[in-house]
């Protein structure tokens, strides 16, 4: 009986004590909350970009905070709280009192402003309001160049002295690139301003538009590369094989390379780029713009590097091939192992030439929407007028373009004097079996007059001898 009533008392404090932890829970729930009475009606950013609304960071800018003060609140101090590490100034700071219908009539506080850290503070010489509504503008505003949410806060003081808090939507600011940073700066410079002030070199050769678009135009280059770097590799086999179909005894293969050739060396690769985006969308067919862009350009230099390795196999001497053939070799192992590699040598130099045209053909590109440096800098130029981001492209295409042509120099004259070597050293060759079947004639030559003197004169003792004898 008493542990029953022990266990009922047990469980009878267990209850009433979850029964006060939950009350106890929800009395911050059930207590009156704190109401802020002025509340912040706006706080904005005037847009500091070229164009549209963007308010950009390490950019100047103006902060404009309304608030609507409570009917009964008299106020004698405004402090506006920035964000950490924001730059503002206070000698043009505004603080002015709305009123009337719809806030119409306007009073500009003669108010003492001053800076404390990142707060502005603007002390009233007199108690405004009550229910008065407020604006703050501040100018020469700068927010931290990373950008992000800017949250805004403050308070103010009412006539007796109470100091109480206010809140404001936070302004979302546009991130800022060290490029962009650099570019802002630059336009601020006396130098940059007198080099404006031609309009060829501002349109051509703007200091601070080449620093902002390098970064831009440098995205589309890296696209460009990749294009280059798959489209050119795939074009090499096809090419070979289309060279190889075109000097086939097949007449069909013949046919089929010839027209493969023709078409697409005849027709402009613009026109090409423009059936292959435009038609196959039409057609029911969706690729991709980067895939089906390096496929097209792989496909028209496949068509070039056709003839290339054709003029490369026939300039092949047929000994070769006949030297192979006498070696038990058939033809697949002729063309394998003894033309292609002769064959690869003799074109290096052509191909890098192909891969610097290639290599500028993607800024055809442009016209279809992939996003490869010409189109980088088309959009650049379309917000800014000036001509200058497409000579920040043609820079980049020079990069690669000039030590690529200075490769093909090097090896062109590289492979000329190798076939120079070789010439000389068959001339040389040739001269030295010359010079022997000549000492060799000379020495025939010699050896006979000498068998012949010698006959004679053996001949000549004879006649003597007999002539002796018959006077005997």
């Amino acid at each position: 009986m008493h542990a029953k009533v022990a266990n009922i008392s047990k469980r009878v404090a267990s209850a009433f004590l979850l029964a006060l932890l939950a009350f106890s829970s929800l009395l911050p729930a059930l207590a009156p909350q704190q109401a802020y009475a002025l509340e912040t009606a706006k706080a904005t950013a005037r847009p500091n970009g070229e164009s549209g609304s963007e308010v950009y960071g390490g950019s100047e800018t103006r902060i404009t905070w309304e608030g609507q003060a409570d009917a009964d609140e008299a106020i004698t101090q405004l402090a506006l709280t920035l964000p950490s590490d924001t730059q503002f100034g206070v000698d043009s700071a505004r603080v002015t009192m709305l009123s009337g219908e719809k806030n119409m009539d306007r009073t500009v506080i003669d108010a003492e402003v001053s800076s404390d850290g990142d707060t502005f503070v603007a002390t009233f010489p007199e108690a405004y309001g009550p229910g008065g509504y407020f604006r703050i503008e501040l100018y020469e505003v700068f927010f931290p160049a990373q950008g992000g949410a800017m949250p805004l806060s403050g308070t103010y003081t009412l006539q007796d002295g109470t100091t109480l808090p206010f809140e404001a939507d936070p302004i979302n600011v546009v991130t800022v690139s060290a490029t962009d940073q650099l570019a802002k700066s630059l336009e601020e410079r006396d130098w940059v301003k007198a080099w404006n002030s031609n309009k060829f070199l501002r349109l051509f050769f703007n200091p601070s538009l080449i620093v902002s678009s390098i970064p831009v135009v440098f995205n589309g280059f890296l696209l460009a590369i990749a294009i280059v770097a798959i489209s050119f590799p795939c074009a090499i086999p096809v090419g070979l094989a289309l060279s190889l179909m075109r000097m086939s005894k097949f007449r069909i293969l013949r046919g089929l390379g010839s027209l493969y050739v023709n078409v697409v060396r005849g027709t402009p690769l613009f026109l090409q780029i423009y059936i292959a985006f435009f038609g196959l969308p039409l057609a029911g067919i969706s690729i991709p713009p980067f895939v089906l862009g390096f496929i097209v350009l792989a496909m028209n230099s496949a068509a070039y590097m056709c003839e290339i390795f054709r003029a490369g196999i026939q300039s092949i001497p047929k000994g070769q091939t006949e030297a192979s053939r006498s070696l038990g070799m058939n033809a697949a192992q002729t063309m394998l192992f003894v033309i292609i590699p002769q064959t690869v040598r003799r074109v290096i130099p052509t191909l890098t030439s192909e891969f610097i045209l290639l290599y500028k053909d993607t800024s055809m590109l442009a016209a279809v929407g992939v996003m490869e440096m010409v189109y980088d800098a088309k959009m650049i130029v379309a917000n800014t007028g000036s001509i200058t981001p497409y000579i920040v492209a043609a820079c980049f295409y020079l990069v690669i373009t000039l030590p690529l042509a200075k490769v093909v120099g090097n090896l062109e004259r590289r492979l000329d004097g190798v076939a120079k070597k070789k010439r000389k050293k068959k001339d040389a060759a040739d001269a030295d079996a010359g010079a022997e079947a000549s000492d060799d004639a000379a020495e025939t030559t010699t050896g006979a007059g000498v068998l012949a003197s010698t006959a004679a004169a053996d001949a000549a003792a004879d006649t003597r001898t007999r002539q002796a004898g018959e006077g005997a």
